[in-house]
């Protein structure tokens, strides 16, 4: 692994549309330098037998049956709209026939 410079902080901030004071570039370079490290570490291990995952803890979705009951607020809603058609709120055409 190459060793990260000053030049390289600077090019990462700009991608990232950071303005970074120069005093701040030698800190940088050096909590970058050891991310990489970190990294480096990791690509080491062996992975062959792990099968990929998208997360460590396995999700299950809870979901519930659908039961259809009554409004008891309909015709209060319906008052609400500023137009309606019987029993539907009218709104404005969006498509072209």
């Amino acid at each position: 692994m190459s060793k990260i410079t000053a030049k390289d902080v600077r090019k990462v901030a700009q991608l990232a549309r950071l303005d970074l004071p120069d005093d701040q570039i030698a800190t940088y370079t050096e909590q970058l330098e050891k991310i990489l490290a970190y990294v480096a570490q990791l690509e080491e291990i062996d992975t062959t037998n792990v099968k990929p995952t998208t997360r460590a803890v396995e999700v299950v979705n809870v979901t519930r049956t659908d039961e259809v009951s009554a409004t008891p607020v309909r015709e209060e809603l319906l008052n609400l709209a500023p137009q309606r058609e019987g029993d539907f709120f009218r709104v404005p055409k969006i498509l072209a026939e």
